[in-house]
């Protein structure tokens, strides 16, 4: 069996980078870059038919009720998220906040902290201990993804536009799905430097992130030594600015990076990007909005 140049799939089409139509960002912006904090509600008990990303989860179900995982995540929601405001606070820069929908009931004062700083909210599942897959049915998913944007929306007063899945996952009808429940871009797919469409009715946009700069995959499960990431970071965001049209989503965990020992290399990376020329500090509801207008009819894949 032969298969055509391109993907195996029908998601998006395959486009290589040399063969693309020329995007612009704003003011001649050579890169975006939009900061993801993540403000997740992981439970003592685990959820009931949940599915947890197996790096965290325990196998053999002998941690319940599971102090140990809840108390690292709560110490972000207690005092590490406090710092990374205060660390975005003092470049200038705003960000994307995704909530999962349990973390509505237990941190309200977080949410009331990001939308005063004018960070935008995207939906990120229900909880943290919960990943989409394939095994779910399909009424049970579109139920969850309205359960998710109908909570925000009452928390907020806006109803989110954008899904950033929990830990990523998802089944093989969750962009579909979303597209129906009238969602405008996702940004859990890290196959590429620029947006592009998602064969979906109505499109998706599809903004990818810089997943091995995110902090829990390179510092917790890569295991790199913190001072290491700033320069990382600065390299990355360097050689995109180099490109034309490229986006850096970062993801920010209060966890990891909210650690006192962490939190000076948060900073110390966020003011070596700020040196950075053509560099547009956004959050990716701007990027994936930009796109939308840009007249770009094809992507990458």
């Amino acid at each position: 069996m032969s298969i055509a140049a391109g993907m195996d799939h029908a998601l998006y089409p395959y486009r290589a980078a040399h063969n693309r139509p020329a995007l612009q960002w704003p003011d001649g912006a050579r890169v975006a870059l939009a900061p993801v904090v993540y403000l997740e509600h992981w439970p003592i008990n685990l959820s009931p038919d949940g599915y947890a990303d197996p790096r965290f989860r325990d196998p053999y179900g002998k941690f319940q009720p599971d102090y140990r995982t809840y108390t690292w995540r709560e110490y972000g929601n207690r005092i590490g998220i406090f710092r990374l405001f205060e660390a975005l606070d003092r470049h200038g820069m705003t960000a994307t906040l995704a909530v999962n929908a349990a973390a509505l009931d237990h941190y309200p004062n977080l949410i009331e902290e990001a939308l005063r700083r004018n960070w935008e909210v995207a939906a990120h599942g229900a909880v943290a201990d919960a990943m989409v897959t394939s095994a779910m049915p399909e009424a049970d998913e579109r139920a969850l993804i309205a359960h998710c944007l109908d909570r925000l929306q009452a928390a907020t007063g806006t109803r989110p536009k954008g899904w950033i899945a929990q830990d990523f996952s998802e089944s093989t009808r969750t962009l579909d799905l979303l597209a129906e429940a009238g969602l405008d871009w996702v940004a859990h797919w890290p196959n590429d430097d620029q947006p592009y469409w998602m064969q979906t009715q109505p499109p998706l946009v599809s903004v990818p992130q810089l997943s091995e700069l995110d902090d829990v995959e390179a510092l917790w499960h890569r295991r790199v030594p913190t001072p290491r990431w700033p320069a990382m970071l600065a390299d990355a965001i360097s050689v995109l600015a180099g490109e034309t049209g490229r986006c850096a989503v970062v993801g920010l965990h209060p966890w990891l990076f909210g650690m006192p020992h962490r939190i000076r290399y948060l900073d110390e990376g966020l003011a070596l990007v700020s040196q950075i020329k053509g560099l547009w500090i956004t959050r990716v509801g701007d990027i994936a909005a930009h796109f939308r207008g840009s007249n770009v009819t094809e992507g990458a894949g």
